[in-house]
């Protein structure tokens, strides 16, 4: 999980105060102020951080250093901040204006326990890459300044492994919840449970959708579908050995094209709603989910197979799959099950949820799925 940090500082007094109510429950990583009088606004329950360079005045630096857990300085002047004051952590400032900077940043992430980067002159995020594996063994925190949610979005996945923390200058209140929850991320793990199979049913022709994704699945990873909003199976990436046809190991054979699939923001999407750019979960075998990106869906029409399973505590869950022996359900240990070879009996991995869905959002309210 990633951490966000808001910066107040340049707001009107108008929108940093509700900023800062905004931020007050969120789990907000520090709120980064140049006012002292703001920052007694500012909650005990969030951290204060101020940042400072060779312009900011003596005496408003004095202030700061008071008022702040985390006081920033500017690579130039940071050692003239070390120990101001007991229980202060003290960061440093490095803006990436070229060659020359960027080889500063990647020194100072590998010595301070903490540094905030600024990366002015390449839209790209090249230096930030070259930054995160410089400083790989760090113990220090990594800090970078984004533009907005969607750059956020992308710092934090930068090399798989992103800045340790974002920091945004919000627009309008509701810029800060939507910094968490993109910081938050997903939950790490999923509930897996075994499903045992009760019921086959050959069911003849119906529409199938292919998710082929941006990313290159994991042999025991897979993405979650169902016929019912409360539980669905584990459907295999096609990462194993085909007849007749290489691997694809960016796609998943997934079900029919009214099937539910589990999506970030626990929400579940329609197969046939996903497009090019959608988003999806990839969940493997020990229950471990990413983001993934969809490039495409596949719709053709196919030999259809309708799967029932029972849970431990006797719920159904049903999906409809490609009636085929390339198409694959996941089971414990990664074990992969060919759909044209389960039999009764036969245990795969799949996820049950308690809420009903209304436009994929949970809800709690009477329905029913049959």
């Amino acid at each position: 999980m990633k951490s966000a940090w808001i910066d107040l500082r340049g707001l009107a007094a108008e929108l940093a105060t509700a900023v800062i109510e905004e931020s007050t429950h969120l789990g907000i990583g520090a709120v980064v102020l140049d006012d002292p009088d703001l920052a007694a606004k500012v909650p005990p329950t969030l951290e204060k951080a101020a940042v400072v360079t060779g312009e900011t005045p003596t005496v408003l630096i004095d202030q700061l250093v008071d008022v702040v857990d985390i006081l920033i300085a500017d690579h130039s002047i940071a050692e003239k901040f070390e120990g101001v004051r007991p229980g202060l952590r003290t960061g440093v400032l490095v803006k990436v204006l070229g060659e020359e900077t960027l080889q500063l940043a990647c020194k100072i992430a590998n010595e301070a326990d903490l540094t905030l980067v600024e990366f002015r002159q390449d839209p790209s995020k090249i230096p930030l890459e070259i930054l995160l594996a410089a400083a790989d063994k760090a113990k220090g925190s990594i800090v970078t300044v984004v533009e907005d949610v969607e750059d956020a979005m992308v710092t934090i996945g930068v090399l798989e492994r992103g800045s340790d923390a974002v920091m945004l200058a919000p627009r309008r209140v509701g810029d800060a919840s939507e910094l968490v929850r993109v910081c938050q991320g997903e939950a790490e793990t999923l509930e897996l449970e075994p499903l045992e199979i009760v019921k086959l049913t050959h069911l003849g022709l119906g529409d199938r959708v292919c998710v082929d994704t941006c990313s290159h699945m994991q042999p025991n990873e897979g993405i979650l579908v169902g016929s019912y909003s409360t539980g669905l199976m584990l459907v295999s990436s096609e990462t194993h050995p085909l007849p007749y046809m290489p691997t694809r190991p960016f796609r998943v054979n997934a079900a029919a094209l009214s099937s539910y699939t589990l999506t970030p923001g626990n929400r579940t999407r329609y197969l046939s709603e996903l497009r090019c750019g959608s988003e999806i979960l990839a969940v493997n075998t020990n229950g471990g989910v990413r983001r993934v990106i969809v490039c495409r869906i596949k719709m053709e029409t196919r030999p259809m197979l309708q799967i029932e399973a029972r849970t431990a505590g006797g719920d159904i869950v049903n999906m409809v799959g490609q009636d085929d022996w390339h198409v694959r359900a996941l089971g414990e240990g990664g074990s992969v099950h060919n759909f044209t070879e389960l039999r009764p009996g036969d245990h795969i991995l799949g996820h049950t949820m308690t809420d009903q869905r209304h436009v994929g959002y949970a809800i709690r309210e009477f329905l029913h799925e049959q």
